[in-house]
């Protein structure tokens, strides 16, 4: 399994080294999109719409948009001055809670925590501790310059990190046009709850599959064996660079410790304040 980066897990002041590696995977079938007439792949390039012309990586900077056609533009080095002070790839675990304390909305993507050299013994330790305990740790890792939550428990005898989203980050259900009890009457109540009782079974996470991703594997190899198949002609000029950001080396980059104060706390210095939202749709670049 592939390593995607060496740190540390640290509780007060034990420190275990480990590697983070990929717990889970998409496995959505990517359909390429093809000239319909020679069948060229399409490729997208980065044009300026005011200049009307090509750019380059080189030519974006980053802005943050206050209000419709407004922008702040923040560059490297205003950036470089908001990183942490800590250089070392960290998960600190700032607190123990209960898993059932924390609602599924707030998990988003699930990481292995393996033993790094010399911390076998550490980690069997953590482990154990997090199994006796019930218990699960809360740490703030930071990935890319954006600092996140996350989870670390045991799944499978295994340590098991995942990334969950600040309580801001989660929308609110003020606004939705909701129903009340629209007078639900105790015999259609006690139907639907028989209902779930004779639907209710142990999870049993293999025997749920992807219908239609097998079903499009099926067509797809119907259709190859079939010879119903076109070959893509040579491109006229190189395809343009992918405006997509690789996904592999926002994972790997620098992980930074959250400082710790004295005492019991999981404050860390004051943030720069956070521009008023603006009420429009429109959004800073990214």
């Amino acid at each position: 399994m592939h390593t995607m980066w060496k740190g540390s897990i640290s509780f007060g002041l034990v420190s275990i080294p480990v590697k983070l590696h990929a717990a889970t995977e998409n496995k959505d079938l990517k359909l390429r999109q093809l000239h319909k007439e020679c069948h060229t792949p399409i490729s997208y390039e980065k044009v300026c719409p005011g200049c009307e012309k090509e750019i380059t990586n080189d030519d974006i900077v980053k802005a943050y948009e206050y209000e419709k056609n407004k922008f702040v533009v923040l560059d490297d080095e205003d950036l470089e001055k908001l990183k942490k002070e800590n250089d070392d790839k960290s998960v600190e675990i700032i607190d123990f809670v209960k898993l059932e304390e924390i609602d599924p909305i707030y998990f988003e993507k699930s990481y292995f925590l393996a033993p790094n050299d010399g911390g076998g013994k550490a980690y069997a330790l953590l482990r154990e501790a997090l199994k006796d305990s019930g218990k699960i740790g809360v740490a703030k890792i930071i990935i890319r310059s954006k600092e996140q939550l996350a989870v670390v428990r045991v799944y499978e005898n295994t340590l098991l990190m995942e990334t969950i989203h600040f309580p801001d980050e989660v929308r609110g259900t003020g606004e939705l046009q909701l129903p009340d009890d629209q007078n639900v009457s105790k015999k259609e109540l006690d139907t639907a709850l028989m209902l779930i009782k004779q639907l209710t079974t142990p999870f049993e996470a293999d025997k749920y599959h992807d219908e239609y991703r097998s079903a499009l594997l099926e067509l797809i190899e119907e259709k190859r064996a079939g010879k119903d198949t076109v070959e893509t002609t040579d491109a006229k000029k190189p395809a343009a660079k992918s405006n997509v950001t690789d996904l592999m080396s926002a994972l790997q980059a620098s992980v930074d410790r959250t400082k710790k104060k004295p005492g019991k706390t999981t404050a860390k210095k004051r943030a720069p304040a956070t521009p008023k939202p603006k009420t429009g749709k429109s959004k800073g670049v990214s």
